[in-house]
């Protein structure tokens, strides 16, 4: 058998200290996600819950790629719808923020607590009172509504505006005390309870099945028939 050699080439340039070449262990991929994101303004009373079924719908099929802004100035309104739409923020695999812009008194109070993201613009006010309604029916009917629809609105406080609120503060809404409050106290509050909050919406966030927030974030800053709040 013959064996020959080629002999170099004068232009070609040989490294016999090159180290060799290194094996590639890993390869790369890459896709593309679709990010969406959604604003609704809720300013004026909220209504009877059929006007916020595309609101909810938009929480409901949302994915845990889209953000939900939710921009209040609104001074309240039906209770139970705003129940409805809190239920769909919590049930949401969004990410949700709510923007304080002007007022958001009572219910609108609560759906700002409601979100993921809590974002506080300058000039703005919240307020915390009791419910109010009107009943019919025979004695017997009234008093066991009064009592069950009592028992409804504190535990929905407790649930939603804890640790916001203290005990206490609800304690005395349920008193008939209001409680105000301006940019600055929402802030100094929110401030003050950051690993109680941030906490409470990564359990949320978890629980939704949510791409959990930051530590830094998720703490901006963070009347109708049959009841109006």
């Amino acid at each position: 058998m013959n064996t020959s050699l080629s002999p170099r080439n004068a232009d070609e340039e040989f490294d016999d200290d090159a180290p060799p070449a290194t094996p590639q262990y890993f390869r790369r991929y890459e896709s593309t996600v679709t990010l969406r994101q959604i604003s609704f303004y809720l300013s004026d009373e909220i209504g009877p819950a059929l006007a916020y079924t595309e609101l909810m719908n938009t929480l409901r099929t949302a994915t845990e790629n889209d953000v939900i802004l939710l921009h209040l100035n609104t001074h309240g309104g039906n209770f139970d719808t705003g129940l409805q739409i809190i239920n769909h923020m919590n049930n949401s695999p969004a990410r949700v923020v709510t923007i304080l812009e002007a007022r958001a008194y009572s219910m609108g109070a609560l759906l700002f607590l409601a979100g993921d993201e809590l974002v506080v613009h300058d000039n703005c006010q919240l307020m915390f009172h009791n419910y109010s309604g009107a009943l019919m029916g025979k004695g017997n009917e009234q008093q066991a509504q009064v009592k069950a629809i009592s028992k409804w609105f504190d535990k929905a406080m407790q649930h939603i505006c804890r640790p916001f609120l203290s005990v206490e503060e609800i304690a005395s809404i349920r008193r008939g005390e209001d409680i105000w409050m301006d940019s600055d106290e929402i802030r100094r509050r929110l401030a003050h309870l950051p690993n109680q909050l941030a906490a409470q919406k990564q359990a949320n966030a978890v629980r939704r099945k949510k791409k959990p927030l930051p530590p830094e974030e998720g703490l901006a800053g963070v009347g109708g028939n049959p009841l109006g709040n």
